[in-house]
């Protein structure tokens, strides 16, 4: 039986796990929850440590993970944030971030042009290197003269694993961004691992841009691309504005993937959102979409569909929170999306 470790974290995180766990019942899935309900900012408050090693290994014991939301207003540093999300990365090498945005209804899209909302698409992000690896450090802190340095790493065996499933993930085509032309170093080995995975892959489109226009392009006509694929700070700034164009933070999933070892982390990427914790509007359409990515990653490739038609009409017929034009709460969102499921 296949156990799913279950962090439901801090903020709407609770909230928005609870529908999401109810939909992965009612798929009727042999698994198993294993839920640590004590990994979150009251625990690491009173003890100074966000996981244990016990924690870190009922997690790596289980197949997959799902996560609601980590970070509270009271810590002013991401030692906290950092000692889960990097951690888990890390220690379960999940060098792949994987961020679908399809727009779920025309309505919700921000672009005037209906014949260029129609966003489907997936950021792939090297997920374990970049800037966000933790190199680097300061001197003459607090003075005038203050240095910081922080070091965008990158090694041949990271990025040509992360163009590799790119590749594999493409129905139609892949676009590198980079900003090669200004890092010289790193975009030169990026170019170097593109060059390669293009020539083994002839049969997928393929395209190259820098980072700054492929924000513009995605911002002006973002069904022009299938899958992007860019290092790990890149990555998570474009994944944002492609969820913005389909409607939003509250339906975006994402997965922190090992291709290899089949582990995986899954979770809405909205955050903890402090200001509106336990006034039950959180949208909880992004960690019901995350268990569908969660049950597809499993091989149950017609239940993640069942969920996604599920979500589609739900938010189709306005039954949604407020950050989507709606009125319901979450429990309520999360019950119509039940009752689409369970239709026959």
């Amino acid at each position: 039986m296949t156990t799913i470790a279950v962090i439901p974290g801090d903020g709407i995180g609770p909230e928005v796990i609870g529908p999401a766990l109810d939909v992965l019942d009612a798929l009727r899935l042999e698994v198993r929850t294993d839920v640590l309900d004590h990994v979150n900012a009251e625990t690491y408050l009173r003890t100074g440590t966000p996981l244990t090693e016990a924690d870190i290994d009922r997690i790596r014991s289980s197949e997959v993970a799902l996560l609601g939301a980590v970070g509270d207003p009271r810590l002013s540093d991401t030692a906290y944030v950092r000692g889960i999300l990097t951690t888990l990365r890390l220690e379960l090498d999940l060098y792949v971030n994987y961020r679908p945005a399809r727009l779920w209804h025309d309505r919700l899209s921000p672009l005037r042009d209906p014949d260029r909302r129609a966003i489907d698409c997936v950021i792939v992000r090297e997920n374990t290197e970049g800037l966000y690896s933790g190199i680097g450090g300061g001197t003459r802190t607090g003075t005038p003269q203050e240095i910081a340095i922080d070091v965008d790493l990158s090694t041949r065996q990271g990025v040509s694993r992360v163009l590799e499933f790119a590749f594999s993930v493409a129905r139609r085509s892949v676009c590198l961004v980079d900003k090669a032309n200004a890092v010289r170093n790193g975009g030169q080995l990026w170019q170097r691992c593109w060059s390669e995975a293009v020539a083994g892959n002839p049969h997928v489109e393929t395209s190259h841009l820098y980072v700054d226009t492929a924000a513009l392009r995605l911002a002006t006509d973002p069904t022009a691309f299938d899958v992007i694929v860019t290092n790990n700070s890149y990555g998570d700034i474009l994944s944002d504005l492609t969820a913005a164009l389909a409607g939003g933070l509250g339906v975006a999933a994402s997965a922190n993937l090992n291709p290899v070892t089949g582990q995986g982390l899954f979770e809405p990427v909205h955050g903890s959102a402090p200001d509106i914790a336990g006034t039950g509007t959180a949208n909880p359409l992004g960690a019901i979409l995350s268990v569908a990515l969660l049950v597809e990653h499993l091989g149950r490739t017609e239940e993640a569909d069942a969920v996604r038609r599920a979500v589609a009409a739900t938010v189709a017929t306005d039954r949604v929170t407020p950050d989507l034009g709606g009125s319901l709460s979450t429990e309520e969102v999360g019950a119509a999306v039940l009752m689409e499921l369970r239709r026959p």
